[in-house]
């Protein structure tokens, strides 16, 4: 072989002399602006499935929301148990917002991002960007836009991420609804 030819193992990439060639990893999923999009099938946390298997539906990327639709899809995504597809939408919003609202979808983004780390048991990522979505939106909480429950979720993520740092992990953790109007608190839960 090409590393040492007395064996019949490639040191560098473990190919048998012989053997048939291994089939090459799918290339790489791209949108129609050639854009990479990964269209692996993903469980409910977000976490890739091998090509094949069935994973759920995901949320459409790039969908534009009014920000009451937006707020509605995510908050219907996290009832779901569905924090990572909940962010994806929360990003559309981030991504196309004004300027003077972006921390606010980057927050929130960031809160679904750091529900999904504490689901899936990583403690630190969970933490860390569940605090960095409260630096995110804690200015909005004197005059939230869209009815969003600043005030609620920054209790909530600070209660979690104070959870966290004394090794209280519950994977059943539920935001408080996004918007004050439709405020439903879990029972006993943050």
């Amino acid at each position: 072989m090409r590393e040492n030819p007395e064996r019949d193992v490639c040191e560098n990439c473990g190919h048998r002399a012989g053997a048939p060639p291994r089939p090459l990893p799918p290339s790489r999923d791209r949108d129609e602006a050639g854009r990479a999009r990964n269209s692996r099938p993903r469980d409910g946390l977000g976490r890739p499935l091998p090509y094949g298997s069935v994973g759920v539906e995901r949320a459409p990327e790039g969908v534009l929301r009014a920000p009451e639709a937006t707020l509605a899809e995510a908050q219907r995504l996290l009832d779901a148990g569905m924090p990572f597809h909940a962010h994806e939408v929360l990003e559309d919003a981030w991504k196309t917002a004004p300027g003077s609202e972006r921390a606010l979808w980057r927050g929130l983004a960031q809160l679904a991002v750091g529900l999904t780390h504490a689901m899936r048991g990583n403690s630190v990522g969970a933490r860390s960007l569940l605090l960095r979505g409260v630096d995110n939106i804690e200015a909005y909480g004197e005059h939230p836009p869209h009815g969003v429950n600043v005030n609620g979720l920054v209790g909530w993520a600070r209660g979690v991420a104070a959870d966290l740092d004394v090794g209280v992990h519950d994977t059943h953790v539920v935001p408080s609804a996004l918007q004050s109007s439709a405020l439903k608190l879990s029972s006993g839960t943050h």
